[in-house]
């Protein structure tokens, strides 16, 4: 096997040229395709904005941070109107979503549909103020804990403060396209 270890070297800085942190790096269509390779549950962040109507947007980046406490991150896109209402409220909701709700993760993913009417048809239900939604896998309310800028989204950090289980089989996105799981079965362990 080739050894992997990069041999130090003046690039082309000079003395102290860092070809991890000094490389160009991928360009975004290569990075954008390494992220379609990525499979993901499929979840609607949801908050209310200013004038105290909800909001929400579909996003694939939600994943648990910590057990104690119970921390959720989920980025969410730097210019949405949901990352502010996050921001302005101090709080959201994450549903995620069964394989029956692809056309509300369509819904709530198209740019063009106006916030209000993203709910419309959907089973809502206010915990703590925020809007959850019913037939989800499953639910959590959180208080904000952290938003940080990083390149063109936000991580927003929530402290899980209600949460719902449900039953189904979630709804997951992969190489740009909806899928869910078939014949899931657990994997031995490797040894």
């Amino acid at each position: 096997m080739a050894d992997l270890t990069l041999a130090p070297h003046d690039g082309p800085a000079g003395a102290g040229w860092d070809a991890l942190r000094d490389e160009p790096g991928p360009d975004t269509v290569r990075c954008l395709g390494l992220y379609a390779k990525l499979t993901a549950g499929v979840t609607v962040v949801t908050a209310l904005d200013g004038t105290g109507c909800p909001t929400g947007m579909t996003v694939s980046a939600l994943t648990s941070l910590s057990a104690r406490p119970p921390l959720v991150l989920a980025c969410l896109r730097g210019s949405s109107r949901t990352l502010s209402a996050v921001r302005h409220q101090g709080a959201f909701a994450v549903s995620l979503l069964t394989v029956h709700q692809k056309r509300l993760a369509e819904l709530f993913a198209d740019p063009s549909v106006p916030p209000a009417r993203r709910f419309d048809g959907s089973r809502i239900r206010r915990v703590l103020g925020l809007p959850v939604l019913v037939d989800a896998l499953a639910w959590s309310v959180c208080l904000v804990e952290d938003v940080r800028p990083y390149g063109d989204h936000h991580a927003v950090v929530g402290r899980v403060m209600a949460v719902e289980v449900n039953g189904g089989r979630p709804l997951l996105w992969h190489d740009r396209a909806f899928h869910t799981l078939t014949g899931a079965r657990s994997l031995p362990a490797d040894d």
